[in-house]
């Protein structure tokens, strides 16, 4: 069967590229330089759900990206998280942080988000998609 994204990241988010085992998303909120990690397996909602080997590679995956955000971002804190109370389809939120972003220190769900502007929105998606190959 092939794999099928959540309707719904595709309402706050936008295609950057594809990895071996993830699919990887722009989250549509400017304050934040904010990507998602989605693996490509259908009805996973957990981390435990994925096989061993799967477990692995989403790992590598997710220290390459967090690597290349931090260094393109130029930030010394990423928030890297897993959560999945809204949409369950196994997902993880990479966040570069800066103490000057406007929820410092706290989680950035706790201030309204702002779209990219469409010149915006091309730009970062150009300059992470970039940086990860």
């Amino acid at each position: 069967m092939p794999f099928k994204l959540d309707k719904k990241f595709l309402k706050t988010s936008h295609y950057i590229t594809n990895f071996k085992l993830c699919t990887i998303m722009l989250y549509d909120n400017s304050k934040f330089p904010w990507v998602i990690l989605i693996p490509k397996r259908n009805k996973i909602t957990e981390i435990t759900d994925l096989n061993s080997k799967d477990q692995i590679l989403l790992m590598k995956e997710i220290v390459y990206v967090g690597r290349i955000m931090k260094k393109l971002f130029k930030t010394s804190k990423l928030n890297i998280e897993k959560i999945g109370n809204i949409v369950p389809q196994l997902h993880i939120h990479i966040i570069a942080r800066s103490k000057k972003d406007s929820s410092w220190p706290l989680s950035v769900w706790v201030v309204r988000g702002k779209k990219y502007s469409k010149i915006n929105l091309e730009n970062t998606i150009e300059k992470i998609r970039k940086a990860l190959k």
